[in-house]
């Protein structure tokens, strides 16, 4: 794997990047004012026909940085074709990006569209994913397509329908590599890159390099262009954590839901059953929620993205299928209920807030149970966050690491009563303090 010199230098507009004027145009009635640090590493190694490995968290603009070039190269392909009258595209695709999630394939495929709008329909891209028609999606194939956006699964249907071929594939795109592969997509990941030429581009983009991911770059990507930009502007995300009792998160939830008056607000827990019993509990406090995690059908899964993303919907509780692919403009808070079993996860999630350069918010609510994980989340993630409390929520005892490590044998508290957790609260202090 190697670096380019030329990547430290930052462009100051997206007219230094090489890009054709088409998408220049459509970038400025987007108000896109100055490339992000991975666009402008990124983007003329990408016009240059380099493959690239890109480390970025999310919300850096790493779709532009390989839609835009993607975009441009398939341009000036259909140029060639058009001079020499092969025009024919029968089943085959031009660019292919493969991502884990159905939400992530659909915000993928309307970016690129949208990016595409100044090329007057010349340029063809279509999502194919699980949940919805096999059927519809091989119609759209006919004819082929420019670029497609998939998940594994539902693209390999597809080929063994004889819907795509991908002998003709130019440019392969691996978002959310880590993703993938954490998720299970190993096998299909592989059967997929059996059937792709050999002579291509590839981008892979990932949030962490796991050894997975680290031997498919070395197995896959040809001299690649290296981008590191894992680094967070921290004007525009604050993270807060808030120290609360056994029991009490839900009514500190609601609390602050209807304090602060927030406009939208996105609340992750683990598990699709808890979806449902929060939503229930925040309804007898008067608060409505919706319900986001993958027993909803596709139908129902995008009606309430729409409805989330249009503001029709104040709140959302959902599981980790949301801490990707989910684009809310000024999205103002994210929440934590439950902290993400995975560290990395954490990222990901508090990403939905903040994005573009827009300020946001992103708040984890911590009982005692929680407060080793979340050591560990800000040790992987190299943050420290203070530890906060909600006025007229104040924690029984103030929880310190060194009581945590004495009390860390002993047994869970049963019981979920205020004044029964508090008398054994104050009797495991005792017992710390006596083996002091």
């Amino acid at each position: 794997m190697t670096s380019d010199p030329t990547v430290n230098k930052s462009p100051a507009s997206f007219n230094e990047l090489g890009l054709i004027e088409p998408l220049l145009a459509r970038l400025t009635e987007l108000n896109y004012q100055q490339p992000t640090p991975i666009q402008a590493q990124a983007i003329p190694g990408v016009l240059a026909g380099r493959d690239l490995i890109a480390g970025a968290n999310t919300g850096s603009g790493k779709t532009a940085t390989f839609a835009l070039p993607l975009l441009q190269q398939i341009d000036k392909l259909s140029a060639r074709q058009k001079a020499t009258d092969k025009t024919d595209k029968g089943n085959y695709v031009t660019g292919l990006v493969l991502v884990p999630t159905r939400e992530l394939a659909k915000q993928v495929a309307d970016s690129i569209k949208s990016y595409a709008v100044h090329f007057n329909g010349a340029i063809k891209t279509l999502a194919v994913f699980g949940g919805v028609s096999t059927n519809k999606q091989m119609l759209a194939l006919r004819g082929g397509a420019d670029i497609v956006v998939a998940t594994p699964g539902r693209l390999l249907d597809l080929i063994s329908s004889n819907a795509v071929k991908l002998d003709n594939v130019k440019t392969l795109v691996l978002d959310e590599a880590d993703r993938m592969l954490s998720l299970g997509f190993t096998e299909e990941l592989t059967e997929l890159l059996a059937l792709l030429p050999n002579a291509k581009q590839t981008l892979l983009f990932s949030a962490t390099f796991p050894e997975k991911v680290s031997a498919l770059t070395q197995n896959l990507l040809n001299n690649p262009l290296e981008v590191q930009v894992q680094s967070r502007d921290a004007s525009t995300l604050v993270q807060r954590a808030f120290t609360v009792n056994k029991g009490e998160k839900t009514q500190v939830l609601a609390h602050l839901i209807q304090t602060n008056l927030w406009r939208q607000a996105l609340i992750f827990v683990n598990a699709k059953n808890s979806c449902k019993h929060l939503a229930e509990k925040l309804a007898k406090r008067g608060i409505i929620a919706e319900v986001f995690h993958g027993d909803k059908g596709q139908g129902a899964r995008s009606r309430v993205l729409d409805g989330f993303k249009s503001g029709e919907i104040d709140v959302l509780i959902a599981t980790d299928i949301a801490a990707r692919g989910l684009d809310i403009e000024k999205l103002p808070v994210v929440i934590n209920f439950d902290l993400p079993r995975s560290p990395s996860d954490y990222m990901h999630r508090i990403g939905r807030s903040g994005r573009a350069g827009e300020v946001g918010l992103a708040i984890s609510l911590l009982d005692y149970e929680d407060y080793n994980h979340f050591k560990v989340i800000e040790k992987k993630n190299k943050i420290r966050l203070e530890r906060e409390q909600v006025e007229g929520f104040e924690v029984d005892e103030i929880i310190t690491a060194e009581l945590l490590k004495a009390l860390k044998p002993m047994a869970k508290p049963e019981g979920s009563g205020k004044k029964k957790r508090k008398n054994l609260s104050q009797a495991n202090i005792d017992i710390w303090l006596n083996k002091s």
